[in-house]
């Protein structure tokens, strides 16, 4: 541990009862508190640390932690509001990447996770020290720490040495590990906030009696939503509010308030937290807006310090409609309708606009948190509490921005399995990164980066609130359909072509009928019906004839979805008809989903409810809507059908190789940029990446030597120019193909040396490959999303092109099969002209091991293969750019909180 590692920021993070401790370095101002924590020991706690009764050894052990930095050594101790409570250090031997480790916590507080805590993040540092295998001694008869050991789901082996036991334990970060993490986060995070969603009691601090602030609002609806529990207002001036007691401050409250609703101004706000983290508050919901940077940093201190959850700031407040609290904390104009519906929002509109649209579909809220500016709680923490809370069975977000990506994806993955969770992926509209300086970097928008962590999870993503709506009112109402195979009825044919359009456009397909279904259908509906693809029924179709022939679709075998699309016609009113009654009046669930779209519905969406067991088919205003909805339901469908992909152990794969190529690299330049050829070629040897054989040349003669060694059976040769920062040398004319013979190679050695007189550095001399398709692969690391895997069509169109797919990296065996696939030049791949595939296993081979390059470099900025050669032969990269920049490793899967 290195002075600048002692001196790095501390991390929060939640224990298994939802409490709040801070991760740090140990530092010598400790020595006190940590003798003190094993001199608190019982004498059978420290018989079991230490192998023996001796307070002398608690001093050394504080002497050790608390000593200057040495290589090889690594003290983490856990501390809340300012007691350290638990420790644990590992320490190697020379060059070893072995190191033994030990573990404290402090009596009265085992079995709430702390160790296992301190050990998760001791295991992040180690292996970010290149450390692989921890080992550990201890006494046969403690079964606690070895059960800690065993649970943290790494793979560990244990070996007797007489009455004590050696425990080894490998560092490898696999999928069990990240399970165990992640389940033990799940429940530290329901944990820490249930006072935030189930509080007991609540404050309403900045409640005032001028009507139409919004403290006032806030109590208001507290009030009148029939909060169950206790409520108090804190205002100085009265002792009432609204029927509510009101107390001068939070300190004289008669009991402390699981949550406190901040409505204060802005500059008040650090100073009114203070005061409830010392009264002993669990939750904060912060509705005040205009924080200035200094306020902002206050309020979340004070939020770590005391160990309260916070909401916002900048927000419209929380609800829960679970009866037992009837919790509405929030200044909406009405209450949310009780539901099974789950709402998180940054935006304070977009909550208001998606509260009122499921009152009015009558789906209602479970729960409902308008997240703010998200200084704390997040998107990821609300799909755990839905997974967990008994109620929610579809999740609703508006999301602007990520602190965890990865974490949230991997959520994200897990809670898709039960239940849909819908997005509005706001932004589509952003330009995009600037000065893009690469192919890849040109490629990769922020927009492309969002749609990939949504695609990956399993999140239906919507371009607007109203899409948003209609999508979760049909996967609220109808079972998913298997496949994309829509049968339209309509009771007038031109509003059946438009839904036909429509349904095509969304990317669903309408089945030509069998002559069976074709004859059956025309033996229910009235004279004069087509019974093709769409169904038109005819002005003269009633109610029983429609319904019997949306039943006869639903239970084809060669449709997936029903699409009823109703005109209002005089004929069906003269006889008093009502035909929308057709889609409802259905015995028990039907097996496919109906959904129906009424020309003359005033509302985007409504629920058409049956009186007698309150059956619900969605209804739109146009086949339009209902299109779009029924095809986010195919691929929600698509996606659960899929099994989760793996991620592939890959052999010849020298990850510590990588690390020093790219370490040398970066100490020789601090500030980043590309890398030369060769160094290029010495990382993509780590990672087993074809290159075609090629060879540096700084001179003429070398450049005619080298085209000797590399001639093929045809003898023609490429040189292609190169100096610091050239990315686009077709555009710049840096590269001379099909050369032939000596003087053809001089000469364009000595033409590249003139026009690029000053840059030019040196030359690549390879043979010309042979035919095949050009491809491209490359990778951006995100600042915030992580690696992001690219790929698509290469060569000089590569960008006017932008036929181009992305995962988020690490891709699995389904992400690969998605890349190769979705651009538009898959065709190509797969053989089309009779040309035969090309070599698929190849391909796939080097996007994984493109992505593990990307997940195992933090410092790989970009890199960008163009041209890949794909035959159906093999692969092979032809041009390849990577740059590096100083960056330094953030273990995404580590539990901490923002």
């Amino acid at each position: 541990m290195t002075d600048d590692e002692r001196n790095r920021p501390a991390v929060h993070a939640l224990l298994a009862d939802g409490t709040t401790v801070c991760i740090r370095a140990t530092r010598p101002d400790d020595h006190v508190q940590l003798q003190g924590l094993y001199e608190e020991m019982s004498p059978e706690n420290l018989r079991l640390r230490f192998f023996i009764v001796s307070r002398r050894a608690a001093e050394q052990a504080a002497d050790r932690a608390c000593a200057a930095p040495r290589p090889g050594y690594r003290a983490l101790l856990a501390e809340t509001k300012g007691q350290i409570i638990g420790v644990a250090e590992y320490e190697t031997t020379g060059e070893s990447t072995t190191a033994e480790i030990s573990l404290a916590v402090a009596d009265g507080l085992h079995h709430r996770g702390i160790g296992t805590l301190l050990l998760e993040h001791l295991v992040s540092a180690a292996r970010a020290d290149g450390i692989e295998t921890f080992t550990a001694d201890a006494l046969a008869e403690n079964h606690e720490v070895l059960k800690v050991f065993t649970d943290l789901g790494l793979h560990t082996t244990r070996h007797f040495t007489g009455p004590e036991l050696r425990c080894v334990i490998r560092l490898a970060q696999d999928e069990r590990y990240l399970t165990a993490v992640e389940a033990r986060g799940l429940t530290a995070d329901v944990a820490s906030l249930e006072p935030l969603l189930r509080p007991h009691s609540i404050a309403v601090v900045g409640a005032g009696r001028r009507p139409g602030s919004v403290g006032r609002a806030v109590l208001r609806n507290l009030r009148t939503g029939g909060f169950t529990r206790q409520l108090f207002a804190v205002n100085p001036s009265v002792s009432s509010l609204m029927s509510v007691p009101a107390y001068p401050s939070v300190a004289a409250l008669p009991q402390v308030p699981d949550l406190a609703v901040l409505a204060v101004p802005a500059a008040a706000l650090p100073g009114t937290a203070e005061e409830c983290g010392k009264a002993g508050a669990r939750a904060l919901v912060v509705v005040s807006a205009g924080l200035d940077t200094a306020e902002a940093g206050a309020l979340l201190t004070t939020c770590r310090k005391y160990g309260m959850r916070l909401v916002g700031p900048n927000c419209l407040g929380i609800a829960n409609t679970d009866k037992r609290f009837a919790l509405d904390a929030t200044f909406a104009a009405r209450h949310p309708r009780a539901g099974t519906v789950g709402v998180a929002v940054q935006s304070g509109g977009v909550g208001i606009a998606l509260l009122d649209g499921l009152t009015r579909l009558g789906l209602g809220v479970s729960s409902f948190v308008s997240l703010g500016d998200k200084y704390d709680v997040s998107g990821n923490d609300l799909l755990q509490w839905w997974e967990c809370d008994g109620t929610t069975d579809l999740a609703l977000l508006h999301l602007e921005s990520f602190g965890n990506p990865r974490a949230f994806s991997r959520t994200a993955r897990r809670v898709s399995r039960s239940m849909p969770i819908l997005t509005v992926d706001a932004g589509r509209t952003e330009a995009g990164r600037r000065a893009a300086a690469s192919h890849t970097s040109a490629a990769a928008t922020r927009t492309m980066t969002r749609q990939a962590l949504f695609t990956q999870a399993g999140i239906t993503a919507t371009h607007t609130v109203g899409e948003l709506l209609a999508a979760a009112a049909l996967m609220h109402t109808q079972p998913l359909p298997a496949g994309n195979r829509i049968g339209i009825v309509t009771n007038a044919g031109g509003a059946g072509v438009l839904a036909a359009d429509a349904c095509v456009e969304a990317g669903l397909t309408l089945p030509p009928f069998s002559a069976d279904l074709v004859d059956d259908l025309l033996g229910v509906l009235p004279d004069g019906a087509s019974a093709r693809n769409p169904v038109d029924a005819t002005a003269a179709v009633t109610e029983a004839q429609l319904k019997t022939c949306v039943d006869r679709l639903v239970h084809h075998s060669g449709i997936d979805a029903v699409l009823v699309v109703l005109v209002p016609t005089a004929v069906a009113t003269a006889i008093g008809e009502d035909l929308a009654r057709a889609l409802t009046d259905a015995p028990g669930h039907r097996p496919r989903p109906v959904v129906a779209a009424r020309l003359d519905q005033a509302l985007p969406v409504r629920l058409l409810t049956a009186a007698e067991d309150g059956t619900a088919v969605p209804s739109y205003a146009g086949p339009e809507t209902a299109a779009v909805a029924l095809a986010h339901a195919v691929r929600r469908a698509q996606w659960l059908a899929r099994p989760p992909g793996t991620v592939p152990t890959l052999p010849d794969v020298d990850t510590p190789r990588a690390h020093a190529v790219a370490e040398t690299w970066l100490a020789r330049h601090p500030d980043g940029g590309w890398l030369e050829p060769r160094a290029c070629a010495e990382l993509l040897s780590c990672y087993g990446i074809p290159q075609l054989p090629w060879a540096w040349a700084e001179t003429e003669d070398d450049a005619v030597q080298a085209a000797d060694r590399l001639r093929g059976p045809d003898g023609r040769i490429v040189l292609k120019a190169h100096w610091p920062g050239l990315l686009h040398k077709s555009e710049q004319g840096a590269v001379h193909l099909d050369l032939q013979g000596e003087s053809q190679v001089r000469a364009a050695f000595r033409d590249l040396q003139t026009r690029f007189a000053g840059l030019l550095t040196g030359v690549v001399v390879q043979p010309l490959a042979e035919r095949g398709t050009e491809l491209f692969a490359g990778v951006v690391q995100d600042e915030v999303f992580g690696p992001l895997v690219l790929f698509g069509l290469g060569g000089t169109a590569t960008e006017v092109l932008a036929d181009h797919a992305a995962r988020l990296a690490p891709l699995t065996d389904l992400d690969i099969h998605d890349l190769i696939t979705s651009p538009r030049c898959a065709p190509l791949l797969f053989g089309h002209g009779g040309s035969g595939p090309v070599d698929l296993e190849g391909l796939e081979q080097l996007l994984y091991r493109l992505s593990r390059m990307a997940c195992d470099l933090p410092q790989l900025a970009e890199a960008d293969f163009n041209p890949v050669l794909a035959r159906p032969g093999g692969i092979t990269t032809l041009d390849v750019r990577v740059r590096l920049q100083t960056r330094p490793a953030r273990d995404p899967y580590l539990r901490r909180l923002r």
